[in-house]
């Protein structure tokens, strides 16, 4: 049994302890919007944020995760407003297919939290989850808007 705290919701889980992050999240909390993509933590569609830090899910153990605060894309809004990363998704047009996007929404938002007004090499350097249908122009300007909303 693991305690996680996901959201701000204390949940106990019956899952063994070596169990990816993810597929508690996943699976076992039934939070869908965290994403498997590679499973060795090199694509970026399973980032949470774990006590405020962009983390790829598929490479944390749930016993590493106890005690900690996650975050998932569920979690980001908050009081019924969108986080102006996700406002920012919707008014560029950013996603096409859609299904890395939570991840990159999640890596975006713990960048300018750390780096509110971050240059393009900023961007390049931090955001290096993998979109294949290549919106990284989208994301880029996404980015931008956010940090001057």
């Amino acid at each position: 049994m693991a305690n996680l705290t996901i959201n701000g919701k204390t949940i106990d889980i019956d899952v063994e302890a070596d169990t990816p992050l993810l597929w508690a999240i996943r699976e076992n909390v039934g939070l869908t919007g965290t994403k498997y993509g590679c499973g060795i933590a090199q694509c970026g569609a399973c980032t949470v944020h774990i006590d405020g830090v962009a983390t790829r899910s598929c490479g944390v153990l749930v016993s590493e995760a106890v005690g900690k605060q996650i975050t998932t894309i569920e979690g980001l809004a908050s009081n019924g407003a969108l986080h102006k990363v996700q406002q920012a998704w919707i008014n560029d047009d950013v996603p096409q297919c859609g299904y890395c996007q939570s991840g990159m929404i999640m890596a975006v938002a713990a960048l300018l939290k750390d780096n509110p007004k971050p240059t393009d090499q900023d961007i390049d350097d931090a955001i290096t989850n993998i979109c294949r249908c290549g919106t990284f122009k989208q994301v880029r300007e996404a980015i931008h808007a956010a940090a001057n909303a």
